[in-house]
């Protein structure tokens, strides 16, 4: 059978979810089946461009598409030339601007589009807001839109997307990439560490944390945190550590690229956000037997049953999620048990090898036989 050759596409915003998901879905594709080409837009110096450094070459070769300003249009010719002289039978898109670069451009060239929506920012500026709206509105005119988590399923379908034109494939981290840091849960000691990995933005309620773990100090002073990442709120977080008492026992690591060995060190994992689709972080951490706590929100519900898989505070709720927290460091076969179970539900529900599967068999559906037309944003072709 022909391989199918698909180019995934992505403006990198950094090297946090999207970006690592796009890594994983490749690592996972059968080198046999599929030939993976990867294509970033290049906006210049102090843009992260990590998951172009780090992609598979077995899978696909890496294509950079230079632009000019935010929203360059002759992308879209770029993308165009990149497409023919690959033969790509799909373009796979992430996030709003690679999602209206690449569908125009899938249109010229007669292919087919896929978009996986990877979550929706809010509190943004107006430009960038009419910016993702259009982006959101694209999806009506995409082959297939497969969102990564029940609630940005629904957040699709809200956008009025033809049922017939959505597909739902969940998330799923690579087990093959994190086996080897996997650890048992840790001995009772006073000297715990609990540990966040993300962007320090605004939904993820990193303030929330701090005080968690401060409360926590204040019963346990040989606690400690450690939280990795960046982002605009960083320096307002540090600055706030500092005024706490426990602040010598708080460290900010910034973004690292290869988190998982520090993550490793975690006693707990704990994510006060208030806005998540299904977190890639905590799927990681809960893969290689980190205890995770959390508000309990939608995304984050889907991977953690309360005293099942990982313990749960309502949003906004600071002393329960001190007390869950305070409750598993005390309590080393409950924070076994529930590693044990987390561990069995991302085996068979979240792996990156099941979630590859599922997308070269959607691939394969769309090259099969040829549609009776195609859809243009103008509906009579582009």
């Amino acid at each position: 059978m022909k391989p199918l050759r698909i180019l995934q596409f992505i403006t990198p915003a950094g090297f946090y979810g999207a970006e690592r998901w796009v890594l994983a879905l490749a690592n996972n594709l059968s080198a046999a089946e599929v030939v993976c080409d990867l294509a970033v837009t290049d906006e210049g110096a102090g843009q992260d461009l990590s998951v172009a450094e780090f992609y598979p070459k077995q899978i696909g070769q890496v294509h950079r598409i230079p632009l000019k300003h935010r929203f360059d249009m002759t992308a879209i010719q770029k993308l165009c030339t990149l497409i023919r002289s690959r033969n790509i039978d799909v373009i796979h898109t992430h996030g709003y601007k690679s999602d209206i670069l690449g569908l125009i451009a899938a249109r010229r060239c007669n292919i087919k589009a896929v978009s996986t929506p990877h979550g929706f920012s809010g509190n943004v500026g107006f430009k960038l807001s009419m910016f993702i709206k259009a982006g959101t509105f694209s999806y009506r005119y995409f082959d297939r839109v497969v969102p990564l988590s029940p609630e940005l399923l629904e957040d699709v379908r809200g956008f009025r997307v033809p049922e017939s034109k959505i597909d739902y494939i969940a998330n799923g981290v690579d087990l093959s990439e994190l086996d080897r840091f996997f650890k048992m849960s840790s001995e009772e000691r006073e000297d715990f560490h609990l540990g966040f990995v993300g962007q320090m933005i605004p939904r993820k309620g990193l303030r929330d944390l701090i005080d968690v773990f401060h409360r926590l100090w204040e019963r346990h002073p040989r606690v400690r945190l450690t939280l990795v990442g960046d982002g605009s709120q960083r320096r307002e977080l540090e600055s706030y550590a500092r005024s706490l008492p426990c602040s010598e026992r708080i460290r900010f690591l910034g973004f690292q690229p290869d988190r998982i060995p520090i993550m490793r060190e975690f006693d707990m994992f704990l994510m006060t956000s208030s806005l998540e689709g299904i977190p890639r972080c905590m799927m990681e951490a809960m893969a290689i037997g980190i205890p995770v706590v959390a508000y309990d929100i939608p995304g984050v519900d889907e991977l953690v049953t309360h005293g099942k898989t990982g313990s749960l505070a309502p949003l906004g709720d600071i002393e329960t999620l001190s007390n869950e927290c305070e409750a598993l460091m005390l309590d080393i076969e409950l924070r076994q048990r529930l590693t044990g179970n987390a561990r069995r539900m991302i085996e068979e529900t979240y792996s990156a090898a099941r979630m590859a599967n599922e997308y070269t068999a959607l691939f394969r559906t769309l090259v099969g036989p040829a549609s009776s037309g195609k859809t243009s944003l103008s509906g009579k072709g582009v």
